[in-house]
């Protein structure tokens, strides 16, 4: 995990998302996320939480576009590769795949910095006659 932020934190095109907008404490983090690893890859179910309202939360300050998600995932497995080999190997990295594409779909929805307060944006219509 260690390995993988030395390079988020300074990426050019995600370093900020980490270091000025979410303002992370890597030796706070760390533990959270091993545990999320460790119970996705090993099964410990070490993992309490929920992922996801963290990341709605981000996209509130500034929106995460797939760019950011691409580059996420790229960092991810070239890490992964340098680091591991076989079927926990490619687990990790399919399993990074598959949250990566869930939260950028699923924060389609919610709102940016451009729209707001965080949450699911209503679109109003009318049905029916008017009448």
């Amino acid at each position: 995990m260690r390995a993988f932020y030395e390079r988020a934190l300074v990426d050019p095109l995600i370093g900020f998302i980490f270091t000025d907008v979410a303002k992370l404490d890597l030796e706070a983090h760390l533990p959270k996320i091993a545990s999320f690893w460790e119970t996705v890859l090993l099964g410990a179910q070490t993992y309490r939480g929920g992922a996801f309202a963290v990341h709605a939360e981000l996209n509130a300050k500034v929106e995460l576009r797939e760019a950011h998600f691409q580059r996420w995932l790229q960092l991810w497995s070239t890490t992964v590769d340098e680091l591991f080999a076989g079927e926990r190997a490619e687990l990790a990295k399919a399993h990074a795949v598959r949250v990566g594409r869930a939260f950028h779909a699923r924060l389609q929805g919610y709102a940016t910095p451009a729209h707001g307060a965080v949450g699911p944006l209503i679109a109003v219509t009318q049905h029916g006659s008017g009448n």
